[in-house]
């Protein structure tokens, strides 16, 4: 045990095994810290291809709303949803309820999200 305990002191001791250790960890944390680089260009690029995606995806709904106005306002009876179902829909009329909410609608001016 005291040889254990002498052996242990001299390496603490000695300069060349802490520069050994010190310069095999300032290695490991080179390493991973490249890891982690690529990984974060990897998530970036990631991050930009969805960011186009979601744009194409919204210009998409957007032209399919027009596309579905452009329908129902162009005649009205052969429309499968009528143009006041689509504006309901998309929260851009206020829809009147009987009875006690039509008090609260009248109180407050604010418009209804329909979902």
């Amino acid at each position: 045990m005291e040889q254990a305990m002498s052996l242990l002191n001299r390496a603490v001791n000695n300069n060349a095994v802490v520069n050994t250790c010190l310069a095999s960890i300032f290695a490991v944390l080179s390493a991973r810290s490249w890891a982690q680089e690529q990984t974060i260009k990897v998530l970036e690029e990631e991050k930009d291809s969805l960011l186009k995606l979601n744009k194409s995806m919204k210009n998409a709904m957007w032209e399919w709303k027009q596309a579905l106005y452009a329908e129902a306002g162009a005649d009205p009876k052969k429309a499968l949803v009528p143009l006041s179902t689509i504006k309901s829909i998309y929260g851009e009329v206020v829809t009147s309820n009987s009875g006690a909410d039509d008090k609260k609608d009248k109180q407050s001016a604010k418009p209804k999200f329909i979902i």
